[in-house]
């Protein structure tokens, strides 16, 4: 198949692992799933969890591995080309579309964590919750200054992207991910140390079982395993179309599940052993209010907590800055696939787009009362574009891409990719049996939920 010479190629099965881990390490495991642990009910949710890894999301990550080292293109080139003449290129587009519209959102956040390294190594946030809670919506209600940083990771993201796939995104990720773990397992440790790390140990490891047939839970499990590693957003699929036919892909999508659930479960380490050491620590707190009003409390209290609280937020600036990458890839990929722009052409119109749509979001947080609080949907633009993407558009991007992969472009061919150049699939007949039932029906089940829940 066809594909231009702009699009290049991972230098090394390592680069693809880190980089593809990369993608799906960032705000989900550093924040998100914190969060949904603390919702879910602690422990019963990390067992949960782990099942829609392993049975759910597991499989889905090597079909759209598979999608994109087959066709070598971009999603939308990936679907037309598996099944050309029909309608399934619009499956690829609704990952391109997913891809950018999370950008948008995320790339606010992420500059939020920016700010926050010289704000908490600077000693600006101190005092009680109110006050640091205050000092939290005053920042994010500076339109200006959240625009800025805004521009600031988005222009980060996109010098990374002109440099291309070796050059660029390889060569970042593999600094980036070995600093991101030494700095994440450092944190783990020394909250191990502080005084109530053991409650927030035993509420993170010990499981209350009477919630675990909650669909909630599941709901909730699901859709964090999804945005956690990056599915049905196109990033994995793209990420794919750039591995040479001599690697193997179950044993490269196995080693990114791991890498990216082993750092979902270390944040938890951190999170809960250093949350319940301060007083009237809620671990129902969600998103915003954990990672930037309720830690900063807890930093602000410990000997050294302005240390502690800017590594902190270089490791969630990190993360962010690994998936961004990621995520501003996809598009890129397209433009270069589908109209034959060079990549600095790509990068430069894409990353324009994508910054004019995340200032509604920059400015959703108190700059702008329209945007911060959409009189027909009852939220702000930010929390709007999360719904939209991360609840709808990437389940329903997966459910699609099973139903391609096990009854469209149809399980055996997906094999015969899988088993290039004498690679053997162990377990093809599992992967088949997930593939085509599995996955389907149980994020089929969970997209009607979460509409008949809204």
């Amino acid at each position: 198949m066809a594909t231009s010479n702009n699009r290049g190629t991972w230098g090394s099965k390592t680069g693809f692992i880190l980089a593809a881990a990369g993608s799906a390490v960032g705000l989900g495991n550093i924040w998100g799933f914190p969060t949904q642990v603390g919702q879910g009910g602690g422990a019963v949710f990390v067992l949960v969890y782990l099942a829609c890894v392993i049975l759910i999301c597991l499989p889905i990550m090597l079909a759209e591995m598979t999608i994109g080292r087959r066709a070598q293109l971009d999603p939308v080139g990936a679907y037309a080309a598996l099944r050309p003449g029909s309608a399934w290129w619009l499956v690829g587009g609704l990952g391109v579309l997913a891809g950018a519209g999370i950008l948008s959102f995320y790339s606010v956040i992420a500059g939020w964590s920016v700010a926050y390294i010289w704000f908490m190594a600077s000693g600006a946030v101190t005092g009680d919750a109110e006050a640091i809670g205050g000092f939290f919506r005053t920042f994010t209600a500076n339109g200006p200054l959240s625009v800025a940083l805004t521009l600031a990771v988005l222009g980060a993201t996109a010098t990374v992207l002109i440099g291309g796939v070796q050059a660029g995104i390889e060569r970042v990720t593999k600094l980036l991910m070995p600093l991101l773990i030494g700095l994440l397992l450092v944190l783990a440790v020394r909250a191990f140390t502080l005084p109530g790390a053991s409650e927030g140990l035993r509420y993170y490891l010990r499981p209350d079982f009477s919630r675990i047939t909650d669909p909630a839970v599941l709901n909730a499990a699901l859709g964090q395993a999804f945005f956690s590693l990056s599915l049905g957003m196109g990033a994995i699929l793209t990420y794919g179309s750039y591995l040479s036919k001599r690697e193997s892909l179950v044993s490269a999508a196995g080693w990114v599940v791991v890498l990216d659930t082993s750092m979902a479960l270390l944040a938890g380490f951190v999170i809960f052993p250093a949350g319940f050491s301060i007083d009237g620590f809620n671990p129902n707190a969600s998103g915003p209010g954990l990672i930037f009003a309720v830690l900063p409390r807890l930093f602000s209290t410990l000997p050294g907590g302005e240390l502690f609280g800017a590594a902190f937020f270089i490791l969630l600036t990190m993360a962010a800055l690994t998936s961004t990458i990621s995520l501003l890839e996809v598009p890129v990929a397209h433009c270069i696939d589908a109209r034959g722009w060079s990549r600095p052409k790509a990068v430069a119109v894409v990353t324009t787009a994508i910054f004019v749509l995340a200032v509604p979001s920059a400015l959703s947080n108190g700059a702008n009362a329209f945007f911060s609080g959409l009189p027909s949907v009852g939220m702000n633009f930010l929390d709007l574009m999360g719904v939209i993407w991360n609840n709808f558009a990437l389940p329903i991007g997966g459910f699609l891409t099973a139903i391609f992969v096990g009854w469209v472009w149809r399980v055996d061919q997906a094999i015969g990719e899988l088993e290039q150049h004498g690679a053997r699939f162990a377990a093809a007949g599992l992967w088949s049996v997930l593939i085509k039932w599995v996955c389907p029906v149980a994020i089929g089940i969970i997209i009607v939920y979460t509409f008949i829940t809204m």
